[in-house]
């Protein structure tokens, strides 16, 4: 399986912070917040990694990251986007490295406190489909809400007035390669974007979307300042509580392997 971290954006809800810099590389507590999603992908046991980000700051994630030798990458890879799409349109861009495989896609500003290798694993022995990540919070009309009968998610509704869940769809994805002829077939929403929820709510249609539900802590990094002012001190005192063995102590679980 493949990684596509999307890390564009112009991230003009934490201005004037992002006035200089990509959000993606702002702090969270002792890491840019770039490394967290790369983390999540390299403990799930993917190697082969595509990040993809615009703007004028594209050149320092090369700076920083490198050919990803320090994660232990097999291959880390760059691409531009020109201009703001939507999260799908972004993701079209990696349609040539992904080629037939499956992907697994992070949104660069999404942090989880869980181990997903067993939600890959369990991906990669799904015939086709995709599979999407859950999370029970207390705000579910910010962001796509999953509707669930039977086991199965019957539709996603984007940012509802009246959410018929509080199963958030946060930004982890994993696709088959049918997921770039989908985003050629979806229309722009009515904000000029290609909407994830349109590409998901296609594989519902050909009942072929499964999903996990986060148990533990996750973050949306770049919602706002407050977002990310709370994902700094949670990461913080997961640090300074548990020490050497917190999940984003790279050098330790590198060690143990």
């Amino acid at each position: 399986m493949k990684g596509v971290i999307l890390a564009g954006g112009l991230g003009t809800r934490l201005y004037p912070l992002t006035k200089i810099t990509n959000k993606h590389l702002l702090p969270l507590y002792d890491k840019p917040m770039i490394y967290y999603p790369l983390i999540t992908m390299v403990k799930a046991g993917i190697k082969d990694i595509m990040i993809i980000t615009g703007g004028n700051n594209a050149g320092d994630f090369i700076r920083l990251l490198q050919n990803g030798q320090e994660f232990g990458l097999t291959q880390l890879n760059y691409a531009y986007q020109e201009k703001e799409g939507g999260i799908a349109h972004a993701l079209a861009i990696a349609e040539n490295f992904v080629d037939k495989d499956k992907v697994l896609v992070i949104l660069g500003d999404n942090i989880v406190e869980d181990d997903i290798s067993a939600a890959v694993s369990d991906f990669e022995t799904q015939k086709r489909g995709a599979k999407i990540f859950l999370k029970e919070i207390k705000t579910p009309k910010d962001y796509g809400v999953a509707e669930i009968k039977g086991g199965k998610i019957i539709g996603i509704e984007e940012k509802p007035k009246h959410p018929k869940s509080n199963l958030a769809v946060i930004g982890v994805y994993m696709y088959d390669s049918t997921v770039f002829d989908i985003v050629k077939q979806i229309k722009p929403s009515a904000r000029g974007e290609m909407e994830i929820t349109d590409v998901n709510n296609w594989y519902i249609q050909e009942g072929t979307l499964t999903y996990h539900i986060l148990k533990g802590w996750w973050g949306d990094a770049g919602a706002s300042v407050d977002a990310l002012l709370e994902t700094n001190n949670f990461i913080a005192r997961k640090v300074k509580n548990e020490g050497p063995n917190h999940w984003w102590n790279w050098t330790a679980w590198k060690n143990s392997q």
